[in-house]
């Protein structure tokens, strides 16, 4: 069964159960209130005549009540005290009969309902009794009306009732029926964005998502796809990207191999075609070591060992490892770092990421420039600046220098070298020390990356 359907029913069944129960208790209060109004204006009906029999209770004035209830849809009998009839605006039928002969105790002075069953009674009936001019009981004024004159009031009542409650379950019908649409259209959307997500296409588009937890929902399919969808592409990428790096150096190392080969090649020839060889081999394992550290950086398996540091002897130590190949270029290296730091870092895997964005720094400045290597101390946080004076990044590159395999040196350039996973690597294992790493460039006058972490 389909969820709009599952739904639709179930608000129609919560709602006719609520509207049922409601109707039925607003017809008993209704009811109830009805035939209570009929029998308190019966009742004040009988105290009127008996004000008036009160005031002169002679035949004329009997008479004249009779004639007067006659004329009306109730009935009056007026007797005395021992149920002698003085008056009776209708012939006596035994149904009143039967209420006249109760007998009558401790009655108050506005009297009382001597018969409230309008559902299975004849007559409604009130008794009040009225004094001579002495002060002295002189008699009982009983007021009748007939049932079936408020049975067809309720009955009215019924039919109206009945009425609104057909008018009001077409109208709820309705109203179920498009609400449940409007709810479970988003829903279906979803449903079909997701079909799509498990065959592998990704290209999904929902529509502007409500402000509610619908709205959410979709948002978050809606994200979902949009990242699968780069993964995907990233993945793709990714792919070419390795295929590209791997075929460059195999086809040296094949191609090298069978010149090496022959047998007329003199041997300071075969020597250089074989130390070609060995440089791209070590290019490849180096790939295959980077590719390695991403994939256990990916499955959390990437160990940190961490251990107190000095940090200023750390970094001297790098520095004085990397300054020959700066002196080597022409570039000035200049370590900042004058006073005793200490940090819980894994030292080779810290080392790890100095030396990749030294090494960076190197490769793109130029000569007679200067590359700094510093630290700052704050309140919670230790930050480490490497800045050059390079050629600098474009700004559109910038957000994507960290992810895997970019590069912005789009040809590749073997003078350049790298394969575009070193500041991936970076990243995650600066993030591993619970650390931020962040990057600020201008082309033409150099990059400045921050590590910040806390002490």
């Amino acid at each position: 069964m389909k969820i709009s359907i599952k739904l639709g029913l179930w608000f129609f069944i919560s709602i006719v159960f609520i509207e049922a129960f409601s109707m039925i208790f607003l017809h008993e209060k209704l009811v109830h209130s009805q035939v209570h109004q009929e029998l308190q204006a019966l009742q004040a009906r009988g105290n009127s005549h008996r004000a008036v029999l009160e005031i002169n209770s002679d035949s004329a004035t009997l008479h004249h009540i009779g004639l007067m209830e006659s004329q009306t849809d109730t009935e009056v009998v007026i007797t005395n005290t021992k149920g002698g009839i003085l008056v009776s605006s209708n012939k006596i039928n035994k149904n009143m009969e039967d209420l006249l002969n109760k007998r009558i105790n401790n009655l108050p002075r506005n009297g009382r309902i001597l018969q409230p069953d309008w559902q299975n009674k004849k007559y409604i009936a009130t008794v009040t009794a009225f004094n001579n001019k002495d002060g002295k009981k002189a008699g009982y004024v009983y007021m009748f009306r007939k049932t079936d004159e408020v049975q067809r009031l309720i009955s009215q009542l019924n039919k109206h009732f009945l009425l609104a409650s057909l008018l009001i379950l077409i109208f709820m019908f309705i109203t179920v029926f498009f609400l449940s649409k409007a709810l479970t259209k988003p829903l279906i959307s979803m449903k079909e964005a997701t079909k799509k997500l498990s065959k592998g296409d990704f290209s999904v588009t929902l529509p502007p998502p409500s402000k509610d937890e619908l709205g959410e929902l979709s948002q978050s399919i809606q994200t979902l796809a949009n990242d699968l969808n780069y993964l995907k592409q990233e993945r793709n990428e990714f792919l070419a990207s390795i295929s590209h790096e791997l075929r460059t150096p195999l086809t040296y190392i094949n191609g090298y191999a069978d010149i090496a080969k022959r047998k007329e090649l003199d041997e300071a020839d075969r020597f250089k075609y074989l130390d070609i060889i060995r440089e791209e081999s070590q290019r490849v394992s180096g790939l295959l070591k980077e590719l390695f550290d991403l994939a256990k950086l990916d499955q959390n398996t990437f160990s940190i060992f961490k251990e107190k540091v000095d940090l200023c002897v750390f970094l001297k130590s790098i520095y004085q490892k990397v300054l020959p190949a700066f002196k080597n270029k022409g570039v000035a290296l200049k370590l900042v770092c004058h006073q005793t730091i200490d940090l819980n870092i894994d030292p080779s895997r810290f080392e790890q990421v100095i030396l990749n964005l030294l090494d960076n720094s190197l490769k793109y400045s130029k000569e007679n420039t200067t590359t700094y290597l510093s630290v700052s101390e704050g309140n919670e946080t230790i930050e480490i600046t490497i800045k050059d004076q390079g050629i600098g990044i474009p700004q559109e590159d910038l957000p994507y220098i960290f992810d895997r395999l970019y590069r912005v040196e789009k040809s590749r350039s073997r003078v350049t070298g790298g394969f575009g996973l070193g500041l991936s690597i970076v990243k995650q294992i600066v993030e591993a020390h619970g650390g931020e790493i962040s990057v600020e460039s201008q082309v033409g006058h150099g990059t400045s990356f921050t590590i910040n972490l806390k002490h």
